[in-house]
């Protein structure tokens, strides 16, 4: 996907671009490419396939969840990786509030290097496992939105990112065209740790074609305090 062309479908959800984002994007791919020589961030590195698997995929949280329309948001990242769809959401909409968390140190290094880089405020970032961070009364229960992508199946996506999320707040899961399947799976985990499906969108990537789901979870109730048990225990045994 050129860049022209990832232009072109975000408008069709509303989203203008400014030169200045634009620029951001572009130096976020250039560091991504550079940085992924010492470091193993992405498989991907071919420009127009980071545009339209990355950066458009992580966008797509915003096509069907309104954050745009939202002056004030908190957003938990768990599992960044390379730092989707945290960074290409906050680069598109400054006014997130984001929370960034990874289990491996270099990738938190990165992370911090190309928010500095892109001049990027309000992002804070946390070396941790999510079953640990979970826990801490700091982090538990404080996010409107958390999100995940490429993590893990929903039913222990579920344990990590649910536990983070206010009561009322949502849990956006961006999956692959695998996501209704492990919805069927991880329906009960949803219920145990207070969550409760509210939309499905699914969709295609443009000009690839490749299937994509976005499950939107909302939590409706506190998340019991024995959850999320310990580090590896959710990977292990699921709750399904």
């Amino acid at each position: 996907m050129k860049i022209e062309q990832f232009q072109l479908e975000l408008q069709k959800y509303n989203i203008e671009l400014t030169s200045k984002q634009i620029s951001q994007f572009e130096r976020y791919y250039r560091l991504l490419i550079e940085w992924n020589e010492k470091i193993n961030l992405t498989a991907i590195t071919d420009k127009d396939e980071v545009y339209v698997k990355h950066f458009y995929d992580s966008l797509s949280a915003a096509f069907f969840f309104p954050i745009q329309e939202q002056s004030s948001l908190s957003i938990c990242d768990v599992g960044a990786g390379a730092g989707f769809p945290s960074i290409p959401l906050k680069i598109v909409f400054p006014h997130l509030k984001v929370t960034i968390v990874d289990s491996l140190n270099k990738r938190i290094t990165f992370l911090k290097e190309l928010a500095n880089a892109l001049e990027l405020e309000n992002v804070h970032f946390y070396h941790d496992r999510a079953e640990i961070f979970g826990r801490a009364a700091e982090h538990r229960e404080q996010y409107d939105v958390v999100t995940a992508r490429a993590v893990a199946k929903l039913s222990v996506l579920s344990e990590f990112c649910l536990p983070l999320v206010k009561v009322n707040g949502h849990f956006i899961a961006l999956k692959g065209s695998s996501g209704n399947e492990e919805l069927e799976e991880g329906r009960k985990a949803i219920e145990i740790l207070g969550g409760q499906v509210d939309k499905i969108y699914p969709f295609t990537l443009p000009e690839e074609n490749s299937e994509r789901t976005i499950i939107q979870i909302r939590k409706v109730k506190n998340t019991p305090k024995k959850y999320p048990r310990k580090p590896g225990v959710p990977i292990k045994t699921p709750l399904n």
